[in-house]
């Protein structure tokens, strides 16, 4: 998949911030169905996507993912 064109979200790598805060701020952002998304957008961006293993951070980040996509219930 292509990375997403540029918004607020995404930004060239931020040296201030670790590959595993990206990744939330990306999950959070909307725009991503889920980690795989997530994964090649911060391998376009210069990060590291090796912290990026394991069951319960896959799915945090596909939660956070689907809550941010959900409308807002206003």
């Amino acid at each position: 998949m292509a990375p997403r064109p540029a918004n607020p979200y995404h930004l060239d790598m931020n040296p201030n911030l670790t590959p595993l805060e990206r990744a939330f701020a990306l999950a959070r952002s909307g725009e991503y169905l889920g980690p795989g998304e997530i994964r090649a957008q911060l391998k376009a961006e210069g990060y590291s996507t090796v912290q990026l293993e394991g069951k319960s951070l896959m799915k945090q980040l596909r939660d956070l993912c689907a809550a941010a996509r959900a409308p807002s219930e206003a």
